[in-house]
């Protein structure tokens, strides 16, 4: 059995990973590669693998820089069915025709200087229809239910706490009567995000696809980033300026209507602030967010509950039309505007930094992760001077960065969740990460857990070898799944808690105390 790696190898963008069982061949992800221009060349050339050859695809989320690709690969020749979770699908199908229409939009606007130039004219990668035309492949499995989706191949997806129906992947793959194991994190989460569950415990496999996007960094205190965001509007207000706020269409756009309306519950937002999300596709993102509650956490469960919905407020304004977006170009202050792209590249928000960049009472706000190359980093890394729909725009507003909202663990977080894993891996490859990222958290991971790990490069090949390992029991049917499922779930929540006691008492010497927990432990199982 082989890996490849052929997307997110020492960058964060292009997830692209091919199975080859020598029966079956498959592959997680088929993202759009981001960031700097040689990287973003993969985009329009021919897959390493050929599409025709893959028998299935599965998919760990609905960003970008995950399914980015598939509808290229089903104009290619991938006829398979594409797996994933059900608000990941019904996210692509909004996310996908919109990567179509911006690849269609950009090969116009290079077409139309290469026409000039009496250049050969070029294809966008995919287009509207393309995507469209994709999403009749799409297939939604049940979270936490042990599918077998080929012969000797099965897999169960978990929660990856990262966004929407993110999923970590498991997959049990029979060779020679023998059953490898592997997990793909996806990418994986925060604990005590906003809306969505915490990353689930896994404890068993053989190998691990580990992303390691935040791999040398710690996030600031999660706790202070409601404060932080306060300070920074009542700042930005202040000075007469808008506040514009780059953000992904599906989960950051979300989590900051989050803590806007914690803020406005709170009586710390002015109801006079007008604020805009000026993204239809931020708009249709969170529509799908309102109908999958049964995915949020107990927070935010509870305060729909109570009657206050996370994601709506008095003072919220959608703005579909291209009219509407345009008129945002004369909102001179007391304004905030969400809107996409989340690392500057593309759509609506090249606009409004365009309008007030150059503005010293104006504020932007980055709240995710801007990978190296993007209008967004240059911006991050302090340029004085960006070129924005081929014209020069100096960069006067202040710039400021609440890290917190990261939807990726950071080193801490990552290797937490490896801690939980009580046989250690035979391997962990870092993805999704960049270079110096992954180095660090590789001698980490090595130093503290003692596991081998890995750093692929583009295109290489593991083999991956089976071990002696019993196959998950896929006889149990409805009812009895959900309570068999539960009940593993509370064990392993149980085991963790005990495992927490455990070395909290013993390094503190308390062994009193611990004997007599344990004592009272046994007493109720009799």
């Amino acid at each position: 059995m082989k890996i490849r790696f052929l997307g997110a190898t020492r960058t964060v963008t292009g997830s692209f990973f091919v199975i080859d069982t020598g029966n079956t061949r498959f592959a997680v992800d088929c993202g759009l590669f981001q960031g700097p221009k040689e990287i973003k060349e993969r985009n329009y050339k021919e897959f390493v693998v050929d599409p025709k050859s893959l028998d299935f695809l599965i998919l760990t989320h609905a960003h970008i820089d995950h399914i980015g690709l598939v509808p290229k690969l089903c104009k290619h020749g991938f006829t398979g069915p594409i797996y994933c979770s059900k608000p990941t699908m019904e996210l692509a199908g909004i996310l996908l025709p919109d990567s179509g229409h911006i690849q269609e939009c950009e090969v116009e606007r290079k077409n139309r200087k290469l026409r000039r130039a009496g250049k050969l004219l070029i294809e966008p990668i995919y287009t509207v229809e393309d995507a469209l035309e994709s999403m009749k492949q799409f297939r939604y499995l049940q979270l936490d239910e042990i599918i077998e989706l080929a012969p000797l191949v099965k897999v169960r997806l978990r929660d990856a706490g990262h966004i929407l129906g993110s999923c970590i992947v498991e997959m049990w793959i029979e060779e020679e009567g023998k059953t490898v194991k592997l997990v793909f994190t996806g990418d994986l989460g925060n604990s005590n995000q906003p809306i969505v569950k915490d990353p689930t415990v896994i404890e068993d496999a053989d190998y691990i696809i580990m992303e390691s996007t935040y791999g040398n960094r710690y996030h600031q205190d999660t706790y202070n980033r409601l404060d932080q965001l306060n300070q920074i509007i009542k700042e930005s207000i202040a000075k007469g300026g808008n506040l514009i706020i780059p953000a992904f269409a599906v989960e950051r756009t979300q989590d900051m209507l989050y803590d806007l309306n914690l803020l406005y519950q709170q009586g710390e937002l002015d109801p006079n602030i007008d604020i805009y999300i000026d993204s239809p596709l931020a708009i249709a993102a969170t529509q799908i967010f309102e109908k999958h509650i049964h995915y949020y956490d107990h927070e935010a469960t509870q305060m729909i509950a109570n009657g206050d919905h996370p994601l709506r407020l008095p003072n919220l304004n959608f703005t579909l039309s291209q009219e509407e977006s345009v008129q945002l170009n004369n909102v001179q202050g007391n304004s905030i505007i969400i809107s996409a792209s989340g690392m500057c590249d593309a759509g609506r928000i090249k606009h409004h930094l365009k309008h007030n960049l150059w503005r010293p009472e104006s504020t932007i706000l980055f709240i995710g992760f801007q990978a190296e190359g993007t209008l967004g980093r240059r911006i991050i890394d302090g340029e004085k001077l960006v070129r924005i729909h081929g014209e020069q725009v100096a960069v006067k507003a202040d710039i400021r960065n609440i890290e917190a909202y990261s939807a990726h663990a950071d080193q801490a977080g990552l290797v937490n969740w490896l801690k939980h894993f009580v046989v250690h891996p035979k391997g962990v490859f870092l993805v999704h990460g960049e270079e110096e990222g992954q180095r660090a958290l590789a001698e980490h991971i090595r130093r503290e857990l003692h596991l081998p790990v890995h750093i692929p490069d583009w295109m290489d090949e593991f083999e991956l070898t089976p071990s002696e390992r019993a196959q998950p029991k896929t006889e149990l049917m409805g009812d009895q799944i959900s309570k068999a499922l539960l009940a593993e779930q509370m064990y392993l929540e149980l085991r963790i808690k005990l495992n927490d006691l455990f070395k909290e008492k013993w390094l503190a010497n308390n062994y009193d105390e611990i004997i007599d927990k344990m004592k009272k432990i046994g007493a109720t199982l009799g």
